[in-house]
């Protein structure tokens, strides 16, 4: 039987390495191309050029920088033979989805997001985001085919760029924040010594985010979709500021109750804190 071919652009990246293993793993013939890093897995096959590295390939994915994500598209389309699968997996999808849209009708696209990093061991319980392009039903048959024990989630590009404002935006505008003020902190060791279960798990949550290449944290807070999120955000911090200056405690504490009581009809509180302190003693251990 022979093997299906897979590119991967941008394969000595840290996601281009997860899916060149990936790959090899479930029995495909990968290639790899990166403008930027030299190829060290022998197991991929190196290609010369872009365009070389498509030519004759089944799929090709893109594990490419978001900005250069809908230029790429554009200039191999036209190159990749009929019937074959162009894969984006980008972390934003306006423009890419845009691109996508207008290839050639002889290639199919596959518009997805994985929710997961390039540690990520096991796909069960992991997420990816399918966007639609042309086919829904028969572009995530086709996801699902490449990826089967992942959960998928199914919206249009527009709905996905402004939930991962929330999802992924602010959670890491807030902790690039928080990590600047832990880095400026002089005596960190004594705040570790007297730290709790809290700020354990959170400065765990901020290290990890730190370790993401700086053009992805970049492209991450640039959503525009962020702006709305984060100027409520401000917003709110202003109002807390202001009512603990002039010692408002009652309005602090309408304020705390309000939001609890919102926040617990989505999610359970006490559960939530019970695995909080599982994670935090489990990794302490």
């Amino acid at each position: 039987m022979t093997k299906k071919k897979i590119a991967i652009i941008g394969s000595e990246g840290q996601m281009g390495k997860w899916f060149s293993k990936y790959f090899v793993e479930r029995g495909f013939e990968v290639v790899g191309y990166d403008s930027e890093k030299e190829i060290v897995n022998k197991l991929v096959t190196k290609a010369k050029s872009l365009v070389g590295a498509i030519l004759n390939v089944d799929y090709v994915i893109l594990a490419i920088p978001v900005k250069r994500t809908p230029e790429t598209i554009r200039l191999i389309a036209k190159e990749m033979k009929r019937d074959s699968y162009l894969i984006d997996i980008s972390s934003l999808k306006s423009k890419s989805v845009s691109a996508l849209s207008k290839i050639p009708d002889k290639i199919n696209p596959i518009c997805i997001h994985p929710m997961f990093g390039p540690g990520t061991k096991k796909l069960k319980g992991q997420n990816i985001i399918s966007i639609p392009i042309r086919d829904a039903k028969k572009e995530l048959v086709l996801a699902k085919s490449l990826f089967p024990d992942a959960t998928f989630v199914s919206i249009d590009a527009s709905e996905h760029d402004k939930k991962i404002a929330l999802i992924l935006g602010m959670t890491h505008l807030v902790n690039l924040s928080l990590a600047n003020l832990l880095a400026k902190e002089e005596n960190f060791t004594l705040v570790e010594k007297m730290a709790g279960t809290t700020f354990k798990a959170q400065k765990m949550l901020t290290a990890g985010i730190m370790t993401e290449a700086p053009e992805l944290l970049e492209t991450i807070i640039s959503n525009p979709e962020i702006r709305r999120y984060a100027e409520e955000f401000w917003k709110d911090i202003g109002r807390m500021l202001i009512l603990i200056q002039e010692n408002k405690s009652e309005e602090i504490i309408k304020y705390i109750n309000s939001t609890k009581e919102r926040l617990a009809k989505n999610v359970n509180l006490e559960d939530a804190y019970k695995k909080l302190l599982m994670m935090v003693n489990t990794i302490e251990k």
